[in-house]
């Protein structure tokens, strides 16, 4: 993919030329430093469109969303758009929000990408991975601050669970290898025993619910060593992370007709629920109060 290249504005290098940092708290995140940020861009899919912190109605907020806000308190100022839509593939993000990210001249960027692949059926993960690196690399040579993340471990929720452990523990791989060779900002979910906690997710267990945003954005911030944070994000709340066994089931039901069926339903007819949806901050603009009754704090 020798255009890629082209197109990013650059030669894909594998290394970068930023200085290291010192890793912090219990190996969760890494190469954290403090610094001030004027310009944040958002790319990715639901998660960091917001779903299910708040809904279509009143709109979503989401922890990129949140982070935001909470950047503008430290660094008022702050310019913000966050392009990301709910079920884009990593081929979308880097063909479509990429080069839109880029053109912005972020100082910080944050991209999350690549559960949809996961659970996408078919033999394209292996080139999902790929443009995943394509993604990173190009993100590398921006010169932005980067930030990253691991995907929890949501096959311990999902009735078919099993059948997707082992392309999580392959693209966790894969952001693991991204961080440490490009010195990205890597926020490790997978080992947080915060994510464990069922009330962290919404009804689906693959979406975060606003807690769960709550503790993405506490996430980031510590990532970015940002006055305040700290380490209290990952850990566990005391909820349980076991249902009994009727509601389990009941649960899982559920899950398979207001989830699982739609999904394969518009699967089967080519369909996306990334149709016809354009981004909720499109252009970089001075960040503005979140929708009212809807929290920014992140501790």
């Amino acid at each position: 993919m020798a255009n890629a290249a082209t197109r990013f504005g650059g030669r894909l290098r594998r290394g970068s030329a930023r200085p290291e940092g010192n890793a912090v708290s219990l190996g969760f995140v890494y190469m954290a430093s403090p610094a001030g940020y004027s310009r944040y861009v958002a790319i990715g899919d639901s998660q960091t469109e917001g779903l299910w912190d708040g809904n279509d109605a009143v709109g979503f907020l989401g922890f990129a969303d949140r982070l935001a806000t909470l950047l503008d308190s430290f660094y008022p100022g702050l310019h913000y758009a966050n392009l990301a839509i709910r079920g884009k593939l990593v081929a979308d993000v880097l063909t479509e929000q990429l080069p839109q990210a880029l053109a912005m001249q972020p100082d910080l960027i944050t991209v999350c990408v690549g559960m949809n692949d996961v659970i996408q059926p078919g033999r394209q993960f292996g080139r999902a991975l790929t443009n995943l690196e394509y993604v990173y690399a190009a993100l590398a040579e921006s010169g932005s601050t980067v930030v990253t993340t691991t995907f929890p471990n949501v096959a311990q929720f999902l009735p078919l669970g099993r059948l997707v452990s082992g392309r999580l523990a392959r693209i966790n791989d894969a952001i693991r290898a991204a961080a440490e060779q490009y010195d990205f900002r890597l926020v490790d979910l997978y080992n947080a025993a915060s994510m464990g906690d069922l009330d962290t997710w919404d009804v689906d267990r693959v979406h975060a619910s606003t807690k769960g945003h709550v503790l993405f954005a506490a996430a980031a911030a510590e990532a970015l060593n940002l006055p305040g944070s700290n380490h209290d994000w990952a850990e566990a709340s005391g909820s349980p992370t076991r249902l009994p066994f009727k509601s389990r089931t009941y649960g899982q039901m559920r899950w398979a007709q207001e989830k699982l069926m739609p999904w394969v339903w518009r699967r089967l007819r080519g369909m996306s629920s990334a149709d016809g949806r354009m981004p909720k901050r499109p252009t970089m603009e001075p960040l503005t109060a979140p929708s009212a009754g809807i929290t920014a704090q992140v501790h």
